[in-house]
């Protein structure tokens, strides 16, 4: 079945390169939160952090009596951070304990990586959102909730600018393609709708006899491309009211869809755990190209701007994340860290990381994807890509 959990606020989180001027309330419990274990690396260090300025004189004695170890893994994962997140290029550590420290303190960063805005609350209204999805352009945000309201939502000013009516049931799915924006619901019905227009002007697409479970537009902005707990895979045209392709291979709900930025017409999809596979089609010719077993329920698929990979989302049985490289299928990468299935994808705008959201009420972040390197890779432990693959 479609899988969508209902949550009551929305946030927006920001990563910043930025010290903040006070002292930090967050506190984190173990390194893994920010970047989980990876397949070939093992991180068997909790990180502390330390943040002098925040310490009474007493405290700051006594942290001076600490192992030099925990004070350098501290600065260590701090710049493991700036690395994985913010590029900072970072190969060496200095060691926290020497004269220098002062000049040097990144675990200070490690607060500051993150400011956390909380964009609206639907619980006042009785209310809880089921998805939500960027425009292209970053500024503006759609929210699809539990009651069939789709809302758009200025980020930036933090206001509500219209809530579009039409469904009668939750809109799980939300795709832009442009100004337009399409959205799937569980009353079957996908609506298509001009935000600069008046709320009548909407296409309304019938074809799906169960929930819409996902909707995506190819890079060319003429197709769109839906799943359902119908075990249908549909493709739309711009034009007509009816869907110009069926694919009836899928055994389970296809909520996972992605179209390639690399080849034309070529789509992905995958089905849920009476499936578990990852297919491929040529939506030029109608046919059935390559599909593979992941072993698990596929909830998100996502493709590589730089590559010719795709990486995958798991949930029962093994919750995974799982990177491809197209057409040979070859499995690049194992991620683990979410311990329930992992729900919810997005890819940063380089297009080199991906955040992961799970049923653990959990976001992770991971470097998956990387742009053209060069040749002579850089051998410091800071570098991920040294061990990811």
């Amino acid at each position: 079945t479609c899988c969508t959990y209902m949550y009551r606020r929305i946030v927006i989180i920001i990563i910043i390169n930025k010290n903040s001027a006070t002292c930090s309330p967050v506190s984190v419990k173990s390194g893994d939160r920010f970047i989980p274990t990876r397949a070939g690396s093992n991180w068997s260090i909790n990180f502390h952090y330390a943040n002098e300025n925040c310490r009474s004189p007493n405290q700051n004695h006594k942290a001076k009596d600490a192992s030099s170890d925990s004070g350098k893994d501290a600065v260590a994962y701090a710049a493991l951070l700036r690395n994985e997140l913010l590029g900072a290029g970072i190969e060496t550590v200095p060691d926290p304990h020497t004269d220098d420290r002062r000049h040097a303190v990144l675990s200070q960063d490690s607060h500051s990586l993150f400011r956390v805005t909380r964009l609206c609350d639907l619980s006042v209204d009785g209310d809880s959102v089921t998805s939500v999805c960027w425009n292209e352009r970053g500024s503006l945000v759609a929210v699809g909730t539990h009651k069939g309201y789709v809302q758009i939502w200025d980020a930036a000013g933090g206001r509500k600018l219209t809530s579009l009516e039409g469904h009668s049931a939750r809109v799980g799915a939300l795709a832009w393609n442009g100004e337009q924006l399409s959205s799937g619901s569980r009353d079957r019905v996908i609506l298509q709708r001009d935000v600069r227009t008046p709320p009548a002007a909407e296409r309304r697409l019938q074809g799906h006899r169960q929930e819409v479970c996902g909707l995506k537009w190819s890079p060319d902005h003429q197709h769109l491309a839906s799943g359902g707990n119908d075990n249908k895979l549909l493709v739309w045209n711009s034009s007509s009211l009816l869907p110009m392709q069926q694919y009836s291979d899928h055994l389970a709900a296809v909520k996972a869809i992605a179209w390639s930025p690399h080849q034309h017409g070529l789509l992905a999809s995958g089905g849920g755990t009476a499936d578990r596979c990852l297919r491929f089609w040529n939506t030029l010719t109608g046919q059935a190209l390559q599909s593979t077993d992941t072993g698990s329920q596929v909830c998100n698929l996502a493709w590589s701007k730089h590559a010719n990979e795709l990486v995958s989302t798991h949930g029962y049985s093994q919750n995974q994340i799982l990177v491809w490289k197209y057409p040979s299928l070859t499995q690049v990468a194992k991620l683990t860290g979410h311990s329930y299935r992992v729900l919810y994808l997005a890819v940063s705008p380089d297009g080199e990381a991906i955040v992961t959201g799970a049923g653990d009420e959990t976001l992770r972040f991971w470097n998956v994807f990387s742009k053209t390197r060069c040749t002579k890779e850089s051998k410091s432990v800071l570098n991920l890509f040294t061990r990811i693959r």
